[in-house]
């Protein structure tokens, strides 16, 4: 039986404080990954592009981070219009252009990384690798003079300083997002039903899938399987064999991020369903205050980096110029940096306000929780894309496709406990034995995501691997993924079977 009121709101119940030790844990964990993410990896990730030795790697990611961020809030109000009570737009409208948004950003994805291409070669293990200057991926090419200031190629960007697939993954995501929700909203014009739904199987089932769709990648992966069997089809073509084993791991792992990305959607909106009219406008708020001006902030620096590097270069005030850039003796601004001092100030900035954020949560956890739980699921998903479209390079993609899987995952899980699941109370305390299945799991979960994202290779300067692990060859982290995920998953489902109250 239900020992707890359910109250109109997202999070737990506002009359009782008392919910399952299994909800709360994963409550924990999410909001443990989230804030580690925020405040230290994204902000370590500015710092790595921001003092590498070309900017064109900082320009695109603030210019991807810009692009997701204002087409999350795209997407929110597309929600917003869709599901307003007053029924702003037809449903139908929505359907057919995300279905035209989709096709268009997916041929320009295509195209981009599949016409003018350099020629893959193999490194010492026999595994294949991609040039820097890939296909017509970016823009503008070392080649490019369109109106050049300041040493740069097009304006006074640098080469490969704009992501083409970038703008096509985006695309996509926001075409099949305006199509999904378009026909959910059909879907109550026939149906009055505004009933929260809870986890349905059709949620269940795409968290399950994706889930094994990235097990079954990992396996491949790490025998290094997709390079194995695509080479065995083109021996003597390295380029095709390239570009077969990617197309086979963004169709595997690709149908993965859908069916993890569908199955956060859809909990979310069923979430919100009952108590629409509470939750509609922190959603909005999220995405206007938090996703737009994010969004907005990062495009002007995108825009901005260049010239304020050139500005600060000659100023010689206490020798503020060479303490924040460093430049060669060649070509100026061109040859030019930030330099650390410079990261270091960013990357205070960044986790200063980040840091600010999650305090700001942790406070209005109990008198604003729609705010916290919408807000927190929301940046989750959106961290989760961000992952995906800041790393499409060659060497970087399969790994980017797994973390966008595991993000998201994560994103789904933290939205389908919110308000129905595990709030059943069982009449049994803690103990000793529970105690140990809620240190013992979380302590699992870490252990097994440590040596998950031990495995991604986006680079020594920004994911440096912790656990050993390479494909065909040494496979630490593998090995300790699988197996600590196991016996965090057997501990879980005693804790869940036990109904601990808390």
């Amino acid at each position: 039986m239900q020992q707890v009121q359910q109250h109109q709101s997202v999070g737990m119940p506002q009359g009782q404080e008392r919910i399952s030790w299994a909800r709360a844990m994963v409550f924990a964990v999410g909001y443990f990954f989230l804030s580690a993410i925020l405040i230290g990896q994204l902000p370590s990730t500015v710092y790595a592009y921001m003092t590498a030795s070309t900017l064109s790697n900082f320009e695109q990611l603030c210019l991807g981070t810009g692009v997701v961020c204002i087409a999350s809030f795209v997407v929110i109000l597309v929600i917003m219009l869709l599901f307003d009570p007053n029924h702003l737009m037809q449903p139908t409208i929505f359907v057919g252009l995300g279905v035209i948004l989709a096709l268009g950003g997916l041929a320009l994805a295509i195209w981009s990384t599949t016409t003018g291409c350099a020629p893959a070669t193999r490194d010492a293990n026999g595994v294949f690798q991609y040039g820097a200057v890939t296909c017509n991926q970016y823009f503008p090419s070392a080649s490019t003079s369109i109106l050049p200031l300041l040493g740069g190629r097009f304006l006074w960007f640098q080469p490969q300083a704009i992501d083409l697939s970038m703008f096509g993954l985006v695309a996509v995501g926001v075409g099949l997002a305006m199509a999904f929700y378009g026909n959910l909203a059909l879907g109550e014009l026939r149906n009055p039903d505004r009933r929260d739904l809870g986890t349905t199987p059709a949620i269940r089932w795409m968290i399950i899938g994706s889930i094994l769709l990235l097990m079954l990648f990992l396996f491949i992966y790490k025998a290094n399987g997709f390079a194995a069997v695509s080479s065995s089809i083109f021996p003597h073509n390295p380029f095709y064999a390239f570009k077969l084993s990617q197309l086979i791991i963004s169709v595997l792992l690709g149908i993965a991020v859908i069916m993890g990305l569908g199955a956060f959607a859809l909990r979310l909106h069923y979430l919100m369903r009952p108590i629409r009219k509470k939750t509609m406008s922190i959603l909005y708020m999220v995405g206007a205050i938090g996703l737009a001006q994010t969004g907005a902030l990062f495009i002007v620096l995108w825009i901005v980096a260049y010239p304020l590097l050139a500005l600060i270069h000659p100023w010689t005030f206490i020798g503020l110029g060479h303490f924040l850039t460093v430049c060669s003796t060649t070509e100026i601004p061109a040859s030019c940096s930030y330099s650390q001092d410079a990261g270091y100030l960013m990357d205070t900035i960044v986790t200063s306000n980040f840091f600010l954020v999650v305090m700001a949560a942790i406070w209005a956890w109990k008198s604003h929780r729609n705010l916290v739980v919408i807000s927190s699921v929301v940046t989750t998903a959106v961290l989760g894309a961000l992952v995906l479209v800041l790393h499409t390079s060659g060497s970087a993609w399969p790994t980017a496709l797994m973390v966008c899987v595991g993000v998201l995952v994560l994103a789904a899980i933290m939205t389908v406990v919110s308000r129905r699941e595990f709030a059943v109370i069982g009449e049994q305390n803690l103990g000793c034995l529970g105690m140990w299945l809620v240190l013992g799991t979380c302590l699992l979960v870490y252990l097994a995501a440590f040596a998950f994202f031990s495995m991604p290779n986006f680079g020594d300067a920004e994911t440096p691997p912790n656990i050993a692990f390479s494909p065909g060859g040494t496979s630490d982290a593998f090995v300790m993924f699988i197996l600590l995920g196991i016996l965090a998953g057997i501990q879980f489902f005693f804790l869940v079977r036990n109904r601990y109250k808390a």
